[in-house]
């Protein structure tokens, strides 16, 4: 989804939003440093496979998911992290690794960290390396409705 068409989606639930510039960064770690964001208020989005069916994992960026919590978590048989072919085609319109944490606008789950949702703001990718977007936390709950539970150790 282009940058616009996130934005206009927040605007018509009603959410408070910033939007951020930064100089180009890759990882989350990155963009943390260059939006002067600390880590733990950057949500990562990290592709999973559970059980064949592509997921939104998303965590701290300065945390690490923990795939053994995960899998007990959805009592699920396999989870593992998705390979970047295995989910390129369904972000066309953002930047490789830079999609934002909205599972519910591509069809699919979005899984929290216990860890993110103790933060009262969170930032994210807005479909590109240079661009975050910071809106609150129970704002971004209430239009995602994630589940929310343990499953990511500080990194």
């Amino acid at each position: 989804m282009p940058l616009q068409r996130l934005k206009e989606y927040l605007n018509r639930e009603g959410v408070k939003y910033v939007s951020i510039i930064h100089s180009p960064a890759f990882t989350a770690q990155e963009v943390a440093a260059s939006a002067h964001i600390p880590g733990k208020n950057i949500a990562k989005t990290v592709m999973v496979s559970i059980d064949g069916t592509m997921a939104m994992a998303v965590i701290p960026a300065s945390y690490a998911v923990d795939f053994d919590l995960l899998q007990g978590a959805l009592g699920a048989k396999n989870v593992k992290l998705a390979h970047e072919s295995d989910f390129k085609d369904r972000f066309p319109d953002c930047e490789l690794g830079a999609m934002p944490p909205f599972g519910n606008l591509y069809n699919m789950e979005v899984l929290v960290a216990r860890s993110l949702a103790e933060d009262e703001d969170i930032a994210f990718n807005a479909c590109s390396h240079h661009e975050l977007i910071k809106i609150a936390y129970k704002d971004f709950e209430r239009i995602v409705e994630p589940k929310v539970f343990t499953f990511s150790v500080h990194g």
